[in-house]
């Protein structure tokens, strides 16, 4: 059924957002933020979001990795490859990382060297923008459907690799010139899986009529920061590209007008390049750039047959410890994707990770706790990443000095403490099942949160950042869209 809603059409658009941009976004975070407003009823969304599901049928089985087909095992190597050279190969990395607790080890990761396109495309009805959503399953989604951005395709997808049907709404994304481009960046996403993967995230503006094609929803970034409290409902993907978003500013604290509390002024404050910090931008970027200068990371790729401490047993590539992740087989059959069927390896995490902000109030303005993370699978060494970022079961057999810092202080956190706390899933196109709990602390800053790898910042700090590729991890960057989540909602609508 298409979606029929009335437009008020601007003057034609120019590439690159302007100074009205932050406004128009807080505009829009605010419309659908109150249940009680006019645009807070999300009805209309549910019955599509249900006929959305009643046609999403996925069936997902699990199969040894030597029964995928269209992939083969290299007999030399193990590497795992598609019979087409394209979409991804699993192999073996060896990595030295000097100074941490645990300063070498080797892991399968996936490498994947194209860069794809996550966009979001929207447009302005009734003076409010709004943004075109999807209804997309994976195969590694925990709860089938969820929420995803207007296009979401690798370049295997959308050159047709596999012989599917073509990504409807890519062309607004691959030739931009008669649209205003509101976001365009490359970022990495998990470089604890991935070596060196980076998608291209953009958000453009359009003023053309856009017929709404079944599986496709406008919402308000009011509505979506409400679904952003519903456990395992907006994936990861669109929570990247939300995070990019122009929203920081003045604007958005002369649109909610009245703060809620102290909290909602010191989070409204946080997004005000005008207020206050602890640390110059100069000073943050000179911190990253030491931080990057002494982390010396070192890594080797391995066949992945000759990874020390992973074996290949009941088809899967397991750890011998029986924690991490596993390499595991699925084979894919459903009505509602590019292809009718497929198979592929993935990885599957073992338990669920915990994945935080500390924030604290500073001079009236929030400031959360950022940690510069090595990973082996980063671009430049180190990223900006929660306070918190692990699997807290991963740790049971490591060293005590091994625990990541601040993690008792998250799990321990009082209830009034909580800002933010959802079950949200990694991307389900690789990583099957592999889901975190995502929250947001509050705490009274203190002595023992200094340290030469964590700085305070506030979030307009962040946004800025995020102009940049390679600066803030995908981890960070969902807890950054779920912090302006909180901005224009209610007080009780976060935990």
């Amino acid at each position: 059924m298409a979606q029929h809603i009335t437009a008020e059409h601007t003057s034609p658009l120019s590439v690159g957002p302007d100074a009205d941009t932050p406004r128009r976004f807080a505009i829009s975070a605010v419309a659908g933020a109150d249940p009680a407003g006019p645009l807070g009823e999300l009805g209309a969304f549910r019955q599509w979001f249900d006929r959305c599901q009643r046609r999403a049928t996925i069936a997902v089985r699990r199969v040894p990795l030597d029964d995928l087909d269209g992939w083969h095992t290299d007999p030399d190597t193990g590497d795992i490859t598609h019979d087409s050279g394209r979409f991804f190969t699993v192999g073996g990395l060896e990595v030295h990382l000097s100074g941490a607790a645990v300063s070498s080890w080797s892991q399968p990761i996936i490498n994947q060297p194209e860069v794809g396109v996550l966009g979001i495309l929207v447009k302005e009805f009734d003076g409010v923008l709004h943004l075109l959503m999807q209804g997309k399953v994976e195969p590694g989604n925990a709860l089938g459907l969820q929420l995803s951005p207007t296009v979401q395709a690798t370049r295997s997808n959308y050159t047709r690799v596999h012989g599917g049907s073509a990504v409807p709404y890519l062309d607004v994304f691959r030739d931009t010139a008669r649209h205003r481009v509101l976001a365009d960046v490359r970022q990495s996403e998990q470089g604890a899986w991935f070596r060196q993967k980076r998608n291209r995230n953009m958000v453009v503006e359009v003023t053309d009529d856009v017929p709404v094609l079944p599986g496709f929803h406008w919402l308000t970034l009011g509505q979506i920061h409400r679904l952003l409290a519903v456990e395992d409902l907006i994936n990861m993907d669109a929570r990247t590209v939300l995070a990019c978003l122009p929203f920081a500013g003045p604007a958005l604290g002369e649109t909610v007008r009245a703060p809620r509390d102290e909290f909602h002024a010191a989070l409204l404050a946080s997004c005000d390049a005008d207020r206050g910090s602890l640390h110059s931008m100069a000073e943050v970027l000179s911190w990253i750039t030491d931080v990057r200068t002494r982390t010396e990371v070192a890594t080797r790729e391995l066949p992945l047959a000759a990874v020390p401490d992973w074996h290949r047993v009941d088809g899967a590539i397991s750890h011998v410890s029986g924690q991490f992740f596993d390499v595991i087989g699925v084979q894919v059959r459903t009505r509602v994707r590019e292809v009718p069927g497929w198979s592929q390896p993935m990885i599957a995490a073992k338990g669920t990770g915990l994945v935080a902000f500390l924030v604290a109030r500073v001079h009236g303005v929030l400031h959360a706790l950022v940690h510069a993370r090595a990973e082996p699978g980063y671009l430049d060494v180190v990223e900006l990443a929660p306070t918190v970022q692990c699997t807290p079961d991963n740790y049971r057999h490591l060293p005590a000095a091994a625990r990541p810092r601040f993690v008792d202080e998250v799990l321990t956190a009082r209830p009034e403490q909580i800002r933010y706390r959802t079950l949200l899933s990694e991307e389900g196109g690789r990583f099957y099942q592999s889901r975190n709990t995502y929250a947001v602390i509050e705490v009274e800053r203190a002595a023992r949160h200094e340290h030469s790898d964590f700085r305070w910042m506030p979030v307009h700090q962040l946004v800025d950042l995020l102009r940049h590729s390679h600066y803030v991890n995908v981890q960070a960057r969902t807890l950054v869209a779920c912090l302006h989540s909180l901005s224009a909602r209610p007080l009780d609508a976060g935990a």
